[in-house]
């Protein structure tokens, strides 16, 4: 087997392993700490080598999340995949680091719909970078200024709509939860930069409808499991961002049809 494989595979491992930490770490404490248990009765601290061969938690026997070993997976299918193909541009190592930020900040934003301000910042910067690497400044900077644009009109949207629902129920205008956030903003932005424009409004077009997808299926697994009792349901639209933005960059040939000219 060629040597050049077997390190992709590698750095596949070490990629997935630091995505699944991360994604454990950052939202609670917002620090690198140490591994704890995920039951939040327990939350006890897990030595490194129970946590990295994903065995139960000594004290309350839960075991490891099915997510960390899916994260390992794709992680080591997509450098692999980056490694013979990478993207136009970036080339494997920037490509792959890329892939490695974009899967942590959907991780964190399924999990906890939070998308946490030092990711953002981090992710301003390497996207800046990415998007100069691929195209002219002005492209990066009016994909970036685009993603805000567009992302900050539904934003308003939203808070008008959370607004007039909670009058209409009597609650307070804090009470429940906004269709979109303003972290949904800053990652707009962030996906902006990496794509550059035209491509980011294509992203948010696809991402929205891959979300409204997902939310008809939950819909209607409610229904038919009668646990649905309002016309509200909420989910996390960057991932489905992030998808649509991972299709764009890393497979454009199976979208090239439905793409916009450069």
């Amino acid at each position: 087997m060629d040597i050049s494989i077997l390190l992709s595979v590698l750095l596949g491992v070490l990629g997935g392993y630091l995505v699944n930490f991360l994604a454990d770490a950052l939202p609670n404490e917002l620090s690198l700490s140490h591994p704890t248990c995920k039951n939040p009765a327990c939350l006890a601290k897990l030595g490194w080598k129970n946590y990295l061969l994903f065995r139960r938690c000594p004290q309350c026997q839960k075991l490891p999340s099915f997510r960390n070993a899916i994260v390992i997976l794709l992680s080591i299918a997509f450098s692999v995949f980056t490694w013979s193909s990478p993207p136009a541009g970036l080339g494997y190592w920037f490509g792959f680091i890329v892939f490695i930020y974009l899967l942590l900040v959907a991780i964190i934003d399924f999990e906890t719909r939070l998308v946490l301000r030092p990711l953002s910042l981090i992710g301003l910067v390497l996207c800046v970078l990415a998007g100069l690497t691929m195209r002219t400044w002005q492209e990066t900077l009016l994909g970036g200024a685009a993603g805000f644009g567009i992302m900050f009109i539904f934003y308003l949207f939203g808070v008008l709509f959370t607004r007039v629902r909670n009058k209409r129920l009597g609650n307070s205008d804090e009470a429940g939860e906004e269709a979109l956030g303003s972290g949904d903003v800053t990652l707009a932005t962030i996906l902006g930069l990496l794509l550059g424009w035209p491509l980011i409004w294509v992203d948010l077009l696809f991402g929205i409808v891959f979300a409204g997808a997902i939310s008809l299926l939950l819909i209607l697994g409610l229904i038919i499991t009668r646990k649905y009792r309002s016309m509200m349901v909420f989910i996390a639209y960057g991932p489905y961002f992030i998808i649509a933005a991972s299709l764009i960059l890393y497979f454009p040939n199976l979208i090239k049809p439905i793409l916009p000219a450069a």
